[in-house]
């Protein structure tokens, strides 16, 4: 799946329980760190045309990051830097292997090469996940799914006041609440 997606997935993992935005920070980004291993597509891009190309994302993309050791790594930091240590961590490692999942089901290239995930690195090499009915990443399942997520995370922002745009700038996540809010009106708060 795309960065997006799985973003947007991680945010609505967040939204589950009553986080502190640096919680929901922490959660949202355990959904996308797994991608962090696709950064060497830059080198790759950048050396393709010559005598030493540097095949940093053919090689290590799903490899680095898509493993339980990254995962495990990523609940230690969640833990160590929460408000909320243990639903914090719960749920980052919840986002981390709704990431792992959504790669398996939709992440097949479009010459049919099915990025596998050695799910056990870098305690095992003997186990890739596989699915062989994996949709290409731009399938309309893959498409359907970001609307529906994106559709969820907006919601969300309108009923509890906040966005993923909380991560980069208060003045821009603000400015969408207001204008959701605007458009389809104050949410109805719960009377006790």
């Amino acid at each position: 799946m795309n960065p997006l997606t799985h973003l947007l997935t991680g945010w609505v993992v967040a939204n589950s329980a009553e986080l502190a935005p640096r919680d929901r920070a922490l959660v949202t980004l355990a959904g996308i760190m797994p991608d962090i291993d696709g950064i060497g597509i830059l080198a790759e891009i950048a050396t393709e045309q010559t005598s030493g190309a540097l095949f940093w994302w053919s090689k290590y993309h799903h490899v680095l990051c898509h493993n339980l050791g990254f995962g495990l790594l990523i609940g230690f930091i969640v833990f160590w830097a929460a408000t909320r240590r243990w639903m914090s961590t719960f749920l980052a490692l919840i986002a981390f292997h709704l990431h792992m999942l959504g790669d398996l089901i939709g992440s097949r290239g479009p010459d049919g090469y099915q990025w596998p995930i050695p799910y056990l690195l870098p305690f095992s090499q003997n186990w890739q996940l596989t699915w062989k009915g994996q949709w290409e990443l731009n399938a309309w399942p893959n498409i359907l799914f970001t609307i529906l997520a994106l559709a969820t995370t907006l919601y969300l922002a309108w009923k509890r006041g906040f966005s993923p745009l909380e991560l980069v700038s208060r003045k821009a996540d603000a400015a969408l609440v207001s204008a959701l809010r605007k458009k389809f009106g104050e949410p109805i708060r719960a009377r006790l």
